[in-house]
């Protein structure tokens, strides 16, 4: 009986789980170049229930040997088990604004291989966003909307001095003084790329070589200036998606409530003397 417990208690708070996935996926709807996260749900261990016993054989000497019979399977219900995020192309957007840049993958040599923009957090440390919705701070440097620093392929912040500039497809940003190549790195294999807040990510423990991905030659990617990358965020898949998240967390909510009413019943009236 407790296990059953358990059972539907893990499928609410894996359905709670992926329900705040979906949330934030559709909550960042309209965010630049943002990567949907998907979530995968796996069982946990099937179990295989035996009857442990003895039985007495036939015969003067009646001896007593082992008896196992199998009672069944036992399932342990289900878990969130990893959340990645989905680097597919999403739509391009014309602003009109030149600080406002978009990645295209239009050739990839790995099928979860994905290039990123290049950027400096505020500890000085390199990150990785696909958000090209940049801007220039008071100082001429071109930095993201949320003011860390762009890099050029050198590991320099770009500065612009607070001119005008324009970027080709292959990334190079020329000023009518200087030129710096955009730093654009090629990641094998993007889904162990770590979310950390502000539209950036930062290479997981399996997510291999960064590699710069002009020196890659079957790395085809380009650079529109004046467009952003909008959210792959399929809105309607979504929405279908958390309803049908709710709906399995209210079957297991019913479930749930129809064991502690088993339970209550079981102690306030099985074995009651009258």
């Amino acid at each position: 009986m407790l296990r059953g417990f358990y059972t539907a208690a893990s499928g609410m708070m894996a359905s709670q789980r992926m329900q705040e996935m979906l949330s934030n996926n559709i909550s960042n709807v309209e965010t630049p170049g943002y990567k949907q996260t998907q979530g995968s749900l796996r069982a946990f261990p099937e179990l295989l229930l035996q009857q442990m016993g003895s039985k007495t054989l036939p015969g003067s000497t009646a001896p007593v040997v082992p008896d196992q019979s199998r009672v069944g399977s036992l399932h342990m219900g289900v878990y969130l088990q990893e959340t990645t995020p989905d680097f597919s192309q999403g739509a391009l957007k014309e602003t009109g604004v030149s600080t406002d840049m978009a990645l295209v993958s239009d050739e990839l040599p790995d099928a979860d291989g994905a290039v990123l923009f290049q950027v400096e957090n505020g500890n000085g440390e390199t990150r990785y966003t696909r958000n090209g919705s940049f801007t220039v701070d008071d100082e001429g440097f071109l930095t993201t909307n949320t003011g860390y620093r762009i890099l050029d392929d050198t590991g320099n912040p770009i500065n612009t001095d607070g001119q005008a500039f324009q970027v080709s497809r292959t990334g190079m940003l020329t000023t009518a003084d200087a030129g710096s190549q955009l730093a654009v790195a090629y990641i094998p294999d993007a889904n162990a790329l770590v979310p950390q807040g502000s539209d950036l990510y930062v290479p997981g423990e399996n997510a291999g070589p960064i590699e710069n991905a002009l020196e890659n030659e079957g790395v085809d990617f380009s650079v529109h200036q004046h467009f952003i990358e909008r959210s792959n965020v399929d809105l309607n898949r979504t929405m279908t998606d958390m309803m049908n998240t709710y709906r399995s967390f209210e079957m297991n909510q019913r479930v749930l409530k129809a064991y502690d009413q088993s339970m209550q019943q079981a102690v306030s009236e099985i074995g009651r003397i009258r």
